[in-house]
């Protein structure tokens, strides 16, 4: 009988999972050891326990604190009914893929840099910010209401329960010292939010680590509507990437990256970037190139691109618009004829222009008539000829001239009879 007990014994153990069954063999052999070493030696026993238990002790102590500061954190950062599911993925292995596409050091060539200044807005207009945007939702609110002509659409500003408020500061905290790992859940619904500015501006988007910008653009890009992202981009993300080039003469990797995420909207994109920083006549040389660079190495879709090229023919000159201009030109759209037309009469108002042009005006020119010289008319044609008497460059100019005389124009095309068959 007592062997069938023990075989009975042995069977169950065998149920039970592999885990348990080491957990048991090894407190079993704990047990067998401790009961030798007391026979042998009461009082060596004792302190080697201790030691032990005091050690493990330790070490559960510390994981209690850590648990509790992961629970604080949450619950200060975190609202509730909020899932754990992330919209955006934090894997660090992204960013280290990434970091191929980082653009290389860029060497700026001084007369080039000095050339480009001679084009710049003398007088800038000040920088709308992010503050400037909330003054003007909350006086033009006061102003509504006044008027009594308030409407819940056209305004989102309101005022904010102080636990909210509290709330949001303490995600302000752990933005300003962010650099990997998971942002708080309470960041993330922000895109969600009716007055997502009034909340973003509480997080005091200046105070932000570079990967903390990372990161609410790849949530921001991915959560918002078109409109609503550019108002990021142009308000948060571009004063930052400006004032980083200017500050270290180059930029930061998270903030190279968070404007390739910007792209996943490339109508934002360019409406809230691009854009405004043709337009602002302040771009200096080592901004266009880096910025040039996202756009070298990243799809745009032509519509979006098109779009682009045709604004930027058609606002105020500065030296960085010929830097766009050559990048976008090189992407080999087929471009609508209209962008064609507008990129030739934007070359042409400067047949009269009594300043030299930049190399990178010359450049732009070349790469426009390499890739759309069969797409002007034979009277657009003849009138860039026309202007290289009037600007001209030592090098580039003779390239130029070879590409638009030995060009098949689309007119030339169209009034080209059709072969018969035989």
């Amino acid at each position: 009988m007592g062997k069938s007990k023990k075989s009975k014994v042995s069977l169950n153990k065998e149920r039970l999972p592999l885990e348990e069954q080491l957990n048991d063999s090894i407190l079993a052999k704990n047990r067998n050891k401790i009961r030798v070493r007391k026979d042998e030696d009461e009082d060596f026993v004792d302190s080697r326990l201790s030691e032990r238990i005091l050690s493990e002790a330790r070490k559960q102590q510390l994981q209690i604190e850590d648990e509790i500061s992961e629970s604080v954190t949450e619950n200060i950062t975190s609202l509730s009914g909020t899932g754990d599911k992330d919209n955006v993925s934090d894997d660090e292995d992204e960013v280290l893929q990434e970091k191929c596409d980082y653009y290389e050091n860029i060497e700026i060539n001084e007369e080039d840099e000095k050339a480009l200044e001679m084009f710049m807005n003398k007088n800038p207009a000040p920088r709308f910010s992010l503050a400037d945007f909330i003054k003007e939702k909350i006086t033009e609110k006061q102003t509504e209401i006044q008027t009594q002509f308030s409407t819940n659409e056209s305004l989102q500003i309101q005022d904010i329960d102080p636990r909210v408020k509290a709330m949001y500061e303490g995600v302000k905290e752990v933005l300003s010292r962010y650099r990997s790992g998971k942002v708080p859940k309470a960041f993330k619904i922000i895109p969600k939010l009716k007055n997502w500015e009034q909340i973003l501006y509480i997080t005091d988007p200046s105070s932000w680590t570079a990967a903390s910008m990372y990161m609410a653009t790849r949530i921001f890009a991915s959560n918002l509507k078109e409109k609503m992202a550019q108002r990021f981009y142009n308000l948060v993300l571009l004063p930052r990437v400006r004032d980083d080039i200017a500050e270290y003469k180059r930029l930061n990797f998270h903030l190279y990256q968070a404007l390739r995420k910007a792209l996943f909207k490339p109508g934002a994109f360019m409406k809230g970037i691009l854009l405004p920083l043709c337009e602002s006549g302040t771009c200096s040389l080592r901004e266009a190139i880096i910025i040039g660079s996202v756009l070298s190495k990243n799809s745009i879709p032509m519509l979006h691109s098109a779009a682009a090229i045709l604004k930027i023919a058609e606002m105020e000159y500065t030296g960085a618009n010929s830097i766009f201009l050559r990048i976008l030109y090189d992407k080999k759209y087929a471009l609508p004829y209209r962008v064609v037309d507008a990129s030739v009469f934007h070359f042409l108002r400067f047949e009269k222009d009594p300043r030299e042009m930049p190399v990178l005006w010359h450049q732009a020119l070349l790469t426009f008539v390499q890739r759309y010289k069969g797409d002007i008319s034979s009277d657009q044609r003849e009138a860039l000829l026309k202007l290289l008497r009037h600007q001209s460059h030592p090098t580039v100019t003779q390239e130029i001239r070879r590409e638009l005389q030995n060009a098949t124009c689309r007119d030339v095309e169209m009034s080209e009879p059709p072969m018969m068959e035989d």
